[in-house]
């Protein structure tokens, strides 16, 4: 019986030299397979150094650039308070009777933002619509806390019809802090020529009533008693609203 034995060169690579199996065959690859790259963690540190240094880099920036326009818009603030001292336009103490007839004079209101109205009780439409107006812009503002109140101020052209109880009467159909102004012909003259208010009554009709043709414009003093801004009957009550705010804003940041 001969007994055949294979030769050790018979057996192939494989078989001689078996695969590695088990649990920790399978760590191995995972761990070859699925771990970071070479030099990523650095990568990574080195972004976020960078964009750490652009964030502080651009708030320095805007600190900056922050600074220089709040310098140069109280600057501005200060010269055009300046400007406003120097134009003749509601510079006198005008002294008039408001309608629970106590005396008024400009001094009172120091201290106090002032929204001006000219116009008289008599008339028809544009005086109610442009006060009606003037009392929405101060509801308006006075809904924002942060924002000082505004004390609105109506002044008759119209002193011959306009008594204290005729205005009185008058100034009831409009905002509650509404203060209604009149006085001797001459004194509402003084007081409308330091505004440069034109006022003139025309013909009178059958009845002896009459229509006064004078300037529709709302005025905005600030607490200094220095005029500050207009408003015709084209601005609205959202752009005289906002107008003031903005003036508000202004002062304040320079305070």
């Amino acid at each position: 019986v001969v007994l055949h034995t294979p030769s050790p060169l018979s057996y192939s690579f494989k078989s001689a030299v078996p695969r590695p199996t088990g649990p920790a065959h399978f760590i191995h690859r995972c761990f070859l397979t699925t771990g970071p790259k070479p030099g990523a963690k650095s990568a990574k540190l080195q972004l976020r150094t960078r964009l750490a240094v652009t964030l502080v880099f651009g708030a320095g920036l805007m600190g900056v650039w922050w600074y220089v326009y709040s310098e140069k818009q109280q600057m501005a603030q200060r010269q055009r308070i300046e400007q406003l001292k120097k134009v003749a336009l509601g510079q006198g103490n005008f002294c008039l009777t408001d309608h629970t007839g106590r005396r008024r004079n400009k001094r009172d209101f120091l201290g106090e933002w002032v929204l001006l109205y000219f116009g008289f009780t008599h008339c028809p439409d544009i005086c109610p619509e442009e006060l009606e107006k003037l009392s929405a812009v101060v509801a308006a503002l006075d809904k924002d806390p942060a924002l000082p109140r505004v004390q609105p101020l109506f002044v008759t052209v119209d002193p011959v019809r306009d008594d204290v109880a005729a205005v009185g009467k008058y100034v009831k159909d409009f905002h509650p802090r509404l203060i209604g102004l009149t006085g001797t012909e001459e004194e509402v003259k003084e007081a409308g020529r330091d505004y440069r208010v034109y006022a003139s009554a025309g013909p009178k009709d059958e009845d002896g009533d009459y229509i006064v043709d004078h300037t529709i414009l709302i005025y905005l003093v600030n607490p200094d008693g220095l005029f500050l801004d207009y408003y015709n009957r084209m601005k609205s009550e959202e752009q005289i609203s906002e107008s003031i705010r903005n003036h508000m804003k202004s002062v304040l940041s320079c305070v």
